[in-house]
């Protein structure tokens, strides 16, 4: 069986279109179940269907925080229609990692976050145009020193896609910070930095200093350029409003917690 962060990688550089497809082509259940709702349980929230509990593939209790969060997870469930879906259901996928995945392995999830801001989008800045620039400089420039100063350090900023190493005391710092999360609250921030390609923007979201809808306009400022320039594609848009979608559901987990 291959390793859980290994795992973690391949299905991050899938594009979520293609995941959501591979997850349509398998053979799904069907609802049995008429009604989904949550109660309060020992140590949290439970969803039930007709009254049964709700477990994660590894047979785990699927439980909840707080009554917020379990109640956008039992309406999940409750909209499935004749099948249920995975791919349609956000909250409760990151909910089942969580607890079947990242809260055995803690440590080795926060360090494969960390590496992502050795190799954050923020600090891959467009040579040209000029308009471009500016835009990288107003949207881009204020969260990375922001990061700096909480963090304690300087990015390298980088003209182009050459690869440049980000100092070590400052990618430790990043570290440092996800050991304050819950296991549910790092696998939230993770589905954020896999689709907007920062962790800095993560980090941004997670502590307030960006509204998601800012964040989320951060992450695509070049993607939005060139549609400025050459419109958009539809089959682009498709995939872009299902990536909205998985990212709304961690933005639900990060501050819902």
């Amino acid at each position: 069986m291959r390793d859980f962060l290994e795992t973690l990688q391949d299905e991050a550089a899938k594009d979520p279109e293609q995941r959501a497809r591979e997850l349509s082509r398998r053979e799904l259940p069907k609802r049995f179940y008429k009604q989904a709702f949550h109660e309060e349980g020992e140590g949290g929230f439970v969803i039930k269907l007709d009254g049964r509990p709700v477990k994660t593939p590894s047979k785990k209790l699927l439980l909840l925080p707080n009554s917020e969060l379990a109640a956008a997870v039992a309406a999940e469930w409750d909209a499935q229609e004749k099948e249920i879906n995975p791919a349609a259901m956000p909250l409760t996928r990151i909910s089942n990692s969580a607890i079947d995945a990242v809260a055995e392995r803690f440590a080795e999830v926060a360090d494969d976050l960390a590496k992502y801001a050795g190799t954050d989008a923020l600090c891959y800045r467009a040579d040209g145009p000029e308009t471009l620039v500016e835009r990288q400089n107003t949207h881009w420039e204020p969260v990375l020193q922001w990061a700096e100063q909480r963090l304690g350090g300087r990015f390298v900023r980088i003209e182009g896609l050459i690869h440049s190493a980000q100092p070590d005391s400052l990618l430790s710092a990043y570290r440092g910070e996800l050991d304050q999360l819950s296991a549910l609250r790092l696998a939230g921030l993770h589905t954020v930095t896999t689709l907007t390609g920062s962790a800095v923007l993560a980090l941004a979201l997670l502590h307030g200093l960006r509204t998601p809808d800012e964040i989320w306009s951060a992450a695509h400022l070049e993607e939005d350029w060139n549609i400025e320039q050459w419109g958009e594609d539809a089959e682009a848009a498709e995939i872009r409003a299902y990536k909205r979608r998985e990212f709304d559901a961690a933005v639900l987990i990060l501050k819902a917690i």
